[in-house]
């Protein structure tokens, strides 16, 4: 195993200090008006998101930010510009800030505050690591943490939500060999439902996520 590898592995685990356990995608209104209900639903509602949502949106992006000479500004506007409503982009860009921060504070670059999957792909664009490889690892992290969610909401034990998230694995894992072929003119969002519940999660009353 390389050492880069584990740096990115740090980079994207539970433990790195982006704050991204506070932040449900909307998941915590779509549970609370009684959409996702169980282990199936969560596991359709996941799928959407990766296909049609964020999931495959984040992984174009990150593919371009990864890319020699990419305009990293240019891209981090462009992803603030996708965003579908208010604490969709304050998702993005609190944990994308705190992800450049603590990656700025270990090494000796000056990584400025961007949208997550921008901010990723400018810190991992030195790594040696295939980008499928870097584009599977951030997505994975991306469905472990609302599957996370998911297990602390509502009524969901440990061993299915794991089996939710291994049956997202083939997934992710096309969906990255896919995202290096994309263009950025291949962007889109089309998870309807999840950006209403990202909407309706603004005016709740009793809320427990950040978004």
């Amino acid at each position: 195993m390389s050492r880069d590898l584990l740096t990115l592995v740090q980079w994207l685990s539970p433990a790195f200090p982006t704050g991204g356990f506070a932040y449900s995608h909307g998941l915590e209104a779509a549970i609370s008006a009684g959409q996702v209900r169980g282990s199936k639903y969560l596991c359709l509602w996941l799928s959407e998101v990766l296909d049609f949502g964020a999931g495959r949106q984040d992984a174009i992006l990150l593919v371009h930010a990864l890319q020699d000479g990419a305009d990293h500004d240019a891209l981090d506007t462009l992803t603030r510009a996708l965003q579908p409503s208010a604490e969709r982009l304050q998702e993005t860009l609190d944990q994308g800030s705190a992800f450049a921060r603590t990656v700025s504070g270990l090494s000796e670059r000056n990584l400025p505050a961007r949208c997550l999957p921008v901010a990723v792909g400018e810190a991992a664009a030195p790594l040696d690591l295939p980008r499928p490889q870097i584009v599977a690892l951030y997505l994975h992290a991306f469905a472990a943490n609302l599957t996370s969610v998911a297990m602390r909401f509502m009524p969901l034990g440990q061993a299915e939500g794991q089996g939710v998230l291994a049956a997202l694995h083939p997934k992710i894992e096309a969906l990255a060999q896919e995202a290096v072929t994309l263009t950025l003119d291949d962007l889109g969002s089309a998870a309807l439902g999840a950006d209403l519940s990202a909407l309706a999660h603004e005016t709740m009353d009793v809320r427990i996520f950040r978004t």
